[in-house]
């Protein structure tokens, strides 16, 4: 009697799954680079039951009763890669790639957030308590700091094609060409690393915007394919419409295990209270 409450406990689980990835969407809908995610899942493997050692059919018989899902299980959470929407600045250090690729940041970690850095991080800081490791961005919000370094909105430094800091004159307007060539003065000094991975799989999402490559992961020779266009910014590809469609949806979804518990409830209540009583 009871298969049903965990089934429907199950689908609880797996909406209530849901409803955090989407919630989480919607609270960045606004966020430049974010990409948004999705969820999985499946059923369980179906089973087939039998009654054994029941009196109804002999205690030395099996009957098959049929089959039985025990319900859903959750998969796994994916990113979705597709570009996002462009939104025009004018500034020309806000940056959109168009096409497959990302910025390449040299990151750091604060205090404890580097203990889980991986054997590829590099310790070149001026802080003991801080580590920096490379990480990817779609995020081009960039801007130049008094000595002229190329930062993103957090304060780490974006990378050029040969990983290196890229520094710029602050006096001096800059061009910066589709390839990411920044030039001054009609001189090019630095161009923006565009990189790009052979498999996506590989890449770990740490925050809102930023992606960090585990192990196996290896970037595309040649680096991404994207266009570097200066002036614009890449908005997140979350369409908010959608993503409300899919809240009432997973709401009703919910709502209708929690009311398949609340029956099962109703019947226990009374198969224990008022079954067998004696007038």
């Amino acid at each position: 009697m009871l298969r049903g409450l965990y089934t429907a406990w199950t689908g609880m689980v797996n909406e209530q799954n849901r409803m955090d990835i989407l919630t989480n969407n919607l609270a960045n809908v606004s966020t430049v680079g974010y990409k948004k995610e999705g969820s999985t899942s499946q059923a369980f493997d179906d089973v087939l039951t039998v009654k054994i050692k029941d009196a109804s059919v002999g205690l030395s018989n099996v009957q098959r009763t049929g089959i039985r899902n025990p319900g859903v299980k959750i998969g796994e959470n994916y990113v979705d890669f597709s570009g996002g929407s462009f939104r025009e600045t004018g500034n020309i250090y806000d940056l959109a790639l168009d096409g497959d690729g990302f910025f390449a940041i040299e990151f750091a970690y604060k205090n404890s957030q580097g203990n889980n850095v991986n054997n590829n991080s590099t310790a070149n800081n001026n802080n003991a308590n801080t580590q920096r490791t490379t990480m990817y961005t779609r995020a081009g919000q960039f801007t130049l700091t008094r000595d002229g370094y190329l930062v993103n909105q957090d304060g780490d430094y974006v990378l050029d094609v040969q990983n290196r800091r890229i520094q710029l004159n602050t006096l001096v307007d800059s061009v910066i060409t589709t390839d990411g060539t920044i030039s001054q003065n009609g001189r090019a000094v630095a161009q923006i690393q565009v990189a790009d991975f052979e498999d996506y799989d590989y890449l770990e999402k740490y925050g809102e915007t930023y992606f960090r490559p585990l192990e196996g992961a290896r970037l595309r020779n040649g680096g991404g394919t994207a266009t570097v266009n200066s002036g614009y910014l890449e908005m997140a590809n979350v369409q908010a419409v959608s993503e409300m469609v899919n809240l009432i949806a997973i709401t009703r979804a919910y709502e209708a295990n929690q009311k398949i518990i609340q029956t099962y409830d109703d019947s226990l209540q009374i198969a224990v209270t008022q079954l067998g009583r004696l007038s």
